[in-house]
């Protein structure tokens, strides 16, 4: 039986992942592994959720990540992590953004944003629910870094480190995919999130 890694990428519109999803894809083609990608934008451009799937393996039937079956799930702010983790596998891995973005319903009122949620995340990884959780503040890092629209990237530097692929194949991946100008800050962005991870280990 071969395997099939399956990742969502759970975001807000606007946030980047459309792009960290196309930089992943790159880097998934050029190691000749089959791959299927789905992507779902509920009023990306007004700050509703952003949904990729994207599977891959020797052998990939669907590009649809059913609950329970995602081996990693990257989330670019903390409800988009609590609202998808139904999604991650036992001992399956959640990387996330610490950051906090209120949707519609909870700037109208209608709504409260969730209490402790990094703190549940948390207790979930300590009980060996999750395989690991990786949080850090990744709009921080792109700020620092000079565009604050490439915190997706920060996160695709965790995720570097729970894939097979070489760092070389991502800094290739943004070679290709990122407009000459925002480059360097892309690189950047990446490589602070992936050495963040390389110090809190």
């Amino acid at each position: 039986m071969t395997k099939t890694t399956s990742i969502l990428m759970g975001g807000v519109g606007g946030q980047g992942i459309v792009l960290a999803s196309k930089l992943l894809a790159h880097v998934i083609q050029a190691h000749g592994k089959e791959l299927k990608i789905s992507e779902i934008h509920g009023m990306a451009q007004r700050g509703g959720s952003v949904l990729t799937y994207i599977r891959y393996g020797d052998e990939v039937a669907s590009p649809i990540i059913e609950v329970g079956q995602a081996d990693i799930i990257l989330a670019s702010e903390k409800l988009e992590a609590w609202r998808w983790l139904p999604y991650l596998r036992q001992g399956g891995i959640m990387i996330c953004s610490t950051q906090e973005i209120k949707p519609m319903p909870v700037i109208t009122g209608a709504q409260k944003y969730p209490e402790k949620i990094l703190e549940k995340l948390q207790e979930l990884a300590a009980a060996g629910k999750l395989g690991a959780l990786y949080a850090i503040n990744a709009l921080a890092v792109a700020k620092h870094c000079g565009e604050p629209k490439a915190a997706n990237v920060a996160l695709l530097g965790l995720l570097a480190h729970c894939l097979e692929f070489p760092l070389q194949s991502y800094l290739e991946a943004l070679e290709a995919v990122v407009p000459e100008k925002y480059l360097e800050v892309n690189k950047n962005t990446f490589l602070l999130g992936y050495q963040t991870l390389m110090r809190q280990q």
